[in-house]
């Protein structure tokens, strides 16, 4: 059984990590380096950088950071934020970048989906949705939205999903707006219906406020990762303190020693696991060699 995954998120805004609510009245949280560092020795499986003020300021990602980061920790690193084309990814992916995420690009532009699969494979195009419930006359339940959740597209949640990975997406990032940021749990409604309708990863956002909440995304869910922010930023749970509570209830996940790396057992799971076999897993900037390998 594959093991789920903690990805703590960095929500960057003029070099800063920020988070609010409902994705509005951001406040600050420290400096996305010193973070990467911290969660990246507690044991975090991947980590998320969004450059959350690129698509609304219409400038490119932070580049700088994205490579400061990649170059003190080594774990798989997903980057978004301000990625319009396919120059875009390929800078992020030799910055240091493992996987991309799009979101209001690949709602502009469909096809940047399938031409990013196509030249660096599927299990490096993340498409993030954030998903709003609609009023009770709508024709669905979720609706996508776009410019970090400013303008709604009239999209489907459902439907958006799964035309995302039938154009060659490898992952989502779903993050339900309401529950952002208010720590009283994931929509695990909204979780389940898209968990169920795609073949690709799941990746569940906002909500989280206790261990318990984590574990009900897994579970109720049915996800195959937990994203978390302010629990992790603001010091009340560590990676490893969500790992054993998961673990105790009967979650595979991997864990550490106290030195920081997975124990002996594990690496064999690791090394035949399907992220490691499709290329995700990223040893020492694995990810930007191989581009250069391939002339990408």
């Amino acid at each position: 059984m594959l093991t789920r995954r903690i990805i703590p998120c960095l929500d960057v805004r003029d070099g800063r990590v920020v988070k609010g609510k409902s994705f509005i009245n951001l406040r600050d949280a420290g400096d996305p380096v010193r973070l990467a560092k911290k969660y990246y020795k507690e044991g975090a499986d991947e980590l998320v950088f969004l450059d959350i003020t690129a698509t609304p300021e219409g400038r490119d990602t932070m580049a700088d950071v994205v490579e400061r980061i990649s170059e003190e920790v080594f774990m798989p690193l997903t980057v978004g934020g301000g990625m319009r084309k396919i120059e875009d990814m390929r800078r992020m992916l030799l910055t240091g970048a493992d996987k991309v995420s799009i979101n209001t690009a690949a709602v502009l532009n469909p096809g940047l989906i399938s031409e990013g699969a196509e030249r660096f494979g599927s299990q490096c195009i993340v498409v993030a949705i954030d998903a709003r419930q609609t009023n009770a006359d709508r024709r669905f339940k979720w609706e996508v939205n776009t410019h970090s959740g400013q303008k709604p597209s009239g999209l489907d949640a459902v439907e958006w999903a799964k035309k995302a990975v039938a154009l060659g997406a490898g992952e989502l990032l779903l993050t339900s707006m309401e529950a952002d940021g208010h720590r009283a749990g994931y929509d695990n409604e909204l979780n389940c219906a898209i968990s169920e309708a795609v073949n690709v990863p799941v990746i569940a956002s906002g909500g989280a406020g206790t261990p318990e909440d984590l574990y009900q995304a897994l579970v109720a869910g049915k996800a195959d990762a937990v994203l978390a922010a302010s629990i992790f930023h603001y010091g009340e749970y560590s990676i490893m303190m969500i790992k054993n509570y998961l673990a105790e209830r009967g979650i595979p996940v991997r864990l550490i020693r106290s030195n920081g790396e997975p124990r002996r057992s594990e690496w064999k799971g690791i090394m035949e696991s399907e992220d490691w076999r499709s290329g995700v897993k990223r040893m020492g900037g694995l990810g930007s060699s191989i581009l250069e390998t391939k002339g990408i």
